[in-house]
């Protein structure tokens, strides 16, 4: 059965009265809040009266499954309840694995609570048959990230939970979005930034002035999140994404490549659509899913054949820098030659009739 996160603590108030399930599984990537997911069931275990605890790390291929199987059937004198957890840090249990968990969901019992802790997952492995068994057992819970735009409801609601807020209106909302982009891609940093404030500031209304002279710039940039604030037209944060990956010493050669391959994926959708192809086909030939595919269905269709040439030649010149090679009219720093790129692709989709509201940056292609 699948929770939500953020339905889990409503699950788990339910579980104390009626009975837990006796399997809980929680996956992602996101450390902070699969942290929270598992103290949480941790402690409506305990206080369910499941008192032992046993913890059992997958650490290879050579794992003796048997001994978690026994295990799990072995009663302490002292307490007739345990938590049991399985982690599988690698997500792959491997054939052996698969079918000791299988088994183990067979073999269940109701002194034990069973808490299987998971890295992030692909379709192949949430289709796999020890994964199913586990979902059928219990209850899964996954845990995403929290993306950018939700970034700042989140915040609120840490401060919120400390007794703080911000203040109302556009100027709350702007103190927000600056702790947000402060903090982007380091949740764990984040929470601790909400602590701080908690410590140094008594309940109620926070100032920006507070927040901005006690939250420090501990943001964290994905390389590959860089593309999708670009095709977003969203210029302020590309920006400051570019400049946090240069100064975390990320390679330029990895950010062109992502920024190139987004702009080739581009031109092919272009392509096809422009050789009668619906949309959906054309984005599925070029191999775009996920939170680009949204992207992509509003900026290729606005994107004229010319524009979408010019980005290429643009990614063919910033491949060059990237190399060590020069351009007259480009900048010998490859850094440079990225914001310009940068720059030249938010330009085009920002100034499509599907953005809203147009930008229009003097920059010369």
């Amino acid at each position: 059965m699948q929770v939500r996160a953020d339905q889990l603590a409503g699950h788990l108030r339910q579980g104390i009265e009626k009975g837990l399930k006796p399997v809980y599984t929680v996956y992602g990537d996101e450390p902070l809040l699969a942290q929270e997911a598992c103290d949480a069931i941790r402690a409506a275990a305990r206080t369910a009266g499941y008192t032992e605890r046993q913890v059992h790390t997958v650490a290879g291929a050579h794992f003796d499954w048997s001994g978690l199987l026994g295990a799990s059937q072995a009663m302490s004198l002292f307490a007739d309840r345990q938590i049991v957890e399985i982690r599988i840090p690698s997500g792959k249990p491997g054939k052996d694995g698969s079918d000791a968990l299988q088994r183990y969901c067979e073999t269940l019992s109701d002194d034990v609570v069973t808490l299987v802790q998971l890295p992030k997952l692909d379709r192949t492995q949430q289709a796999s048959a020890w994964f199913t068994a586990l979902d059928g057992a219990g209850v899964t819970v996954r845990v995403d990230p929290i993306e950018r735009k939700a970034l700042p409801a989140w915040i609120a609601q840490r401060l919120a939970a400390q007794g703080q807020r911000v203040q109302g209106g556009d100027e709350g909302q702007q103190t927000l979005a600056f702790f947000a982009d402060r903090v982007e891609g380091n949740l764990m940093a984040a929470h601790q930034e909400v602590q701080k404030l908690g410590l140094l500031y008594p309940q109620g209304e926070l100032s920006f002035e507070q927040i901005e002279g006690a939250v420090l710039n501990v943001a964290r940039y994905d390389v590959f999140k860089l593309g999708e604030a670009v095709l977003a037209g969203q210029v302020g944060r590309a920006l400051r994404m570019l400049d946090g990956l240069q100064a975390e010493g990320e390679a330029a050669v990895l950010v062109h490549w992502t920024l190139a391959s987004d702009i080739l994926a581009l031109q092919r959708v272009r392509r096809a659509i422009d050789d009668g192809k619906p949309l959906p086909l054309a984005l599925r030939e070029a191999r775009v899913w996920g939170a680009k595919e949204r992207l992509f269905e509003r900026a290729a269709p606005a994107l004229t054949a010319l524009a979408v040439a010019e980005l290429v030649e643009a990614a063919q010149v910033c491949d060059g820098l990237a190399k060590g090679l020069r351009h007259p009219d480009w900048p010998a720093d490859p850094w440079a030659g990225l914001r310009r790129l940068v720059l030249m692709l938010c330009e085009r989709v920002a100034a499509s009739p599907r953005h809203a509201p147009a930008r229009t940056l003097a920059l010369r292609p």
